[in-house]
Order: C-alpha cells, then structure tokens, then sequence
C-alpha cells in the first residue's frame, strides 16, 4: 500500500499553509556596511581618537612665544628629567632599538665625513656614531640645554666630538658643511618643524642624508608630550613640511617588524638633499 504522505508535496521556504490560504512569512536578510560606510566609521574612529590625543598632549608649545618656550625646554633637561633622560632612553628601548638601525646599516653611516647630531642630549645617539662611523668621521654634537651638553661630555668621555651649545632654528655654521645629520627626537620642540628643517636643510651638502626621528600623534606621544613638554607630529604633515624645504623623504624606516605592524615607535625616516 502506498502511504498518502509520499505523494505531499514540500512547501516553499518562507510560505506558511493555512487552510485554503497561504500567507508570506518575511525573511529577514542581513545586509553588510558597504565600503564607503566602513571608511566613514573607520575615519570617525581616528576623528575620535585624535581628539582624545589632543586633550592628552602638553599644550605649552601653543600658549607662549618661542623664546618662552626655549626657556622652558632649557629648564625640563637642565634638571632633573634631564638627568634621567639617559636612564628612560635605555628603559624605553630607543637606545638599544636605535643602535640597530645603524649597526644593520638600514641607516648607513659608511663614507660620511662630516656627521652632525642635532640634540645630542645625554650623548645617546653619539655613542652609535662613534661606533659604526667611519674612524676618520669628524662629528659634531650640540644641544639646546648646556646641562645635557655637560652630562653628554662627561657620558661619552671621549675626545672626538666637538660639543657646542646651539639652537636649531640659528645654527652656528656655514652652508653645506654637513654630508650626514642625525636628529632624534628634537623637533618636537620647535613649534612648527620647518623652522629646524630648513636651517638643517642650508647646512647639509647636496646628496647628504639625515636620519630623523621624532614623536608621532598618536596615544603614546601624546603620553610623551605630558613628560617632556613638546608637541607631537602627523606623519602626512611632516612628509610634506619636508618637501617644503627640500628634503625628500626616502625610507621610512622601522625599529622591528612588530612596530610597522602596530605603527608604533614614532616617526623614523631617511632623507635626503637632493644632489
């Protein structure tokens, strides 16, 4: 005997019997954010999180004149965080992290003569130079601060460099003397980083190279900011403060591959002077 169920015909999906009517039961359907609203969201997101790295950041730089300004600078590393500048340099790895950059030769030191440190502070810097520059490499090294200009002396003990208290925006030399520069973590103390580039850009020779590092706007350099009273940089803006003044931006240079894949460890670049 053939059972009466076999011959029952399925209903469709989303369909619902009911005696001799037949009702529509609706589908809910899950639609996606297209790109153009993920770009909204994610552009909202970095709007969100710019504006709270600007609550964050020291604001002194804005609030004074530059001589103000250059005073209080001159205060904060003659005293005591200048003091420590040395021990937090080590303790956040830029020491050690920077170190590779030159004995990787990522930033290659080989051939240059004439190297300029800009900010030498404690001498954190100079000691990578001293190591992996050429023996015959005349250096010179000069900081705002006369403190760390003597806590670097005393550090280095060595008598190569020539040390000099300087200021960036006014340097004490003559036009293209320079083939390599090194300036870490300098601008951040000048209120608009054109004012140092263009002096470091008059004193470089043609084809010379600098190897810059600086604090980008994000949630650590705005922490950064609060403890050494600068300011912070975008990275867009600072590509095209350099073009301004005729340094182009040749490598973007990373600390680990850890930092390209989080963006973090500041900005870090080569440039150059075109020859």
């Amino acid at each position: 005997m053939t059972r009466a169920c076999g011959n029952r015909q399925s209903k469709p999906r989303g369909f619902e019997h009911m005696g001799s009517r037949t009702k529509r039961r609706p589908l809910l359907i899950r639609r996606g954010r297209s790109r153009e609203e993920k770009a909204a969201a994610s552009a909202a997101q970095r709007r969100k999180k710019k504006a709270i790295n600007r609550l964050l950041e020291d604001r002194t730089i804005e609030q004074v004149s530059y001589d103000q300004y250059r005073q209080t600078v001159r205060h904060v590393y003659d005293g005591p965080q200048g003091a420590i500048l040395a021990l937090c340099s080590f303790l956040s790895l830029h020491t050690p992290l920077g170190e590779r950059l030159l004995r990787s030769r990522r930033f290659d030191l080989r051939g240059c003569k004439q190297v300029l440190d800009v900010g030498c502070g404690a001498g954190q810097i100079l000691r990578h130079l001293l190591k992996y520059a050429d023996p015959d490499a005349e250096i010179t090294c000069f900081d705002i601060s006369p403190g760390m200009v003597r806590r670097a002396r005393r550090r280095i003990q060595n008598p190569r460099p020539r040390f000099l208290v300087a200021d960036l925006t006014q340097l004490p030399f003559a036009d293209e003397t320079f083939d390599c520069v090194t300036c870490g973590y300098v601008l951040e103390h000048l209120p608009d980083a054109r004012l140092g580039l263009g002096e470091l850009a008059r004193v470089m020779q043609p084809g010379a190279k600098m190897l810059l590092l600086t604090t980008e706007d994000n949630f650590g350099g705005a922490w950064t900011s609060r403890v050494w009273r600068c300011r912070t940089y975008n990275r867009q803006e600072l590509f095209q403060m350099c073009q301004e003044v005729g340094l182009v931006w040749t490598n973007e240079l990373w600390f680990t591959p850890i930092h390209k894949l989080l963006r973090a460890g500041g900005i870090c670049v080569e440039l150059r002077k075109p020859a």
